[in-house]
C-alpha cells in the first residue's frame, strides 16, 4: 500500500483528497500545520508528498527547500492557488517534481500522483550504470551526486533526471515529448512549458558558473547535451 503524507489546511479539501486516494487503496496521512509537516517529514518515510503552498507555520516552499536537503527522491506534488509562472518556478526551484492548479478533478490528482510514483520507482530500480560522464561534469547516478569542476551542485530530483537523460543520449537529440514521457509518463501535458523551465535552471546550475554552454535548444525539435559546448 502507497503513503502518502497529504499537507493541506484547508479541511474541506483535506477530507476530499483523503477520501478519493483512500478509494484507491493509499494509506493517507494529513496535517494542517507547516511546522508539523516539517517534523514528519524528517521522522517518516512516504511514496509521494502532495503539499499546499500557502500553510500555517511554514510555507510550502520551505518545507520543499528543506526536504530537499535530506530526500532527493520522494516525488512532491504541489498545490497552487493561482496558475501563475512565478509560482511554478519557484515550486520547482524548492524542489518540487510537479504542479497542480487549484480547482482541480480530483481525477487529475490521482494520475499525477501515480504517475509520480511510478516514476520513481521505475528510477530508483532501473538497471544502469554507476556513473556518466562528460569533460569535468560528473554524475553518480547511484547517490544523485552532480559534480562539476571537482564542485558538488545541489540539483532536484527531476534536473536530476533530465540532466541524466541529456547524457545518456550525448550528443542526440531528445524531443520534448520523449523526454516528458520518460520522466512525467503520458498523463502529463506535452504543451506545458515545463520542460523549458527545467532547461533554464539547469543552464543556471550546471553551464553557466562554469563558462560552459553544453545543454542545447534545437527550436522545433529538441533538447542535447554538446560534450564540446564552451
Amino acid at each position: 500500500m502507497k503513503s502518502i503524507l497529504l499537507i493541506e489546511d484547508d479541511p474541506t479539501l483535506s477530507r476530499n483528497i483523503k477520501a478519493a486516494l483512500t478509494e484507491e487503496q493509499m494509506q493517507i496521512e494529513t496535517v494542517f500545520d507547516g511546522l508539523l509537516a516539517d517534523k514528519l517529514l524528517r521522522k517518516n518515510s512516504y511514496d509521494c508528498i502532495i503539499l499546499d503552498i500557502n500553510l500555517p507555520g511554514k510555507s510550502g516552499f520551505d518545507i520543499c527547500r528543506t526536504f530537499r536537503t535530506f530526500n532527493r527522491d520522494t516525488p512532491v506534488l504541489m498545490l497552487t492557488a493561482f496558475d501563475e509562472l512565478d509560482d511554478k518556478v519557484q515550486g520547482f526551484d524548492s524542489g518540487a517534481d510537479d504542479y497542480l492548479t487549484k480547482p482541480f478533478y480530483m481525477r487529475e490528482l490521482l494520475i499525477r500522483v501515480n504517475s509520480l510514483i511510478r516514476r520513481n520507482h521505475q528510477t530508483t530500480t532501473r538497471a544502469e550504470p554507476s556513473t556518466l560522464m562528460s569533460g569535468d561534469l560528473v554524475i553518480n547516478l547511484v547517490a544523485k551526486k552532480v559534480v562539476r569542476q571537482g564542485k558538488e551542485i545541489e540539483v532536484t530530483p527531476r534536473e536530476f533526471a533530465i540532466l541524466s537523460m541529456l547524457l545518456q543520449h550525448k550528443g542526440e537529440l531528445v524531443s520534448k515529448a520523449d523526454m516528458i514521457r520518460e520522466i512525467w509518463g503520458s498523463a502529463f501535458d506535452t504543451n506545458t512549458n515545463t520542460i523549458e523551465v527545467y532547461i533554464n535552471f539547469l543552464r543556471n546550475k550546471i553551464d553557466k558558473p562554469f563558462g560552459k554552454s553544453n545543454i542545447k535548444t534545437k527550436i522545433g525539435f529538441g533538447y542535447y547535451f554538446d560534450e564540446h559546448g564552451s
